[in-house]
């Protein structure tokens, strides 16, 4: 299977690093508050332990990544895991 990059997939996603060292590629930045459940909060927590990232940086991949994909299954796609030893399936989001 070839790999790509989409198209509208921020650099960040695109090379694994951020602009800078806060995951702002501006001077000002819009802010939103965000209530939480537990599950996605202790995600995103194993996220930043894992990555060593930001909480900001993990939430800003995240959200564009959902962009990506939405918007390659709006049109059509399929999103196939293919795990080593050959082992795939395809993913089927709700």
């Amino acid at each position: 299977m070839k790999r790509r990059n989409g198209p509208g997939l921020p650099e960040e996603l695109d090379n694994g690093t951020s602009a800078n060292a806060s995951g702002s590629t501006a001077a000002a930045s819009p802010r939103i508050t965000v209530a939480l459940i537990a599950r996605a909060f202790a995600d995103l927590r194993r996220t930043v332990e894992r990555t060593k990232l930001s909480q900001t940086d993990v939430v800003n991949r995240a959200v564009s990544l959902y962009e990506f994909v939405d918007s390659e299954l709006t049109a059509g796609a399929e999103l196939v895991i293919r795990r080593p030893g050959g082992e795939q399936y395809t993913v089927e989001l709700l």
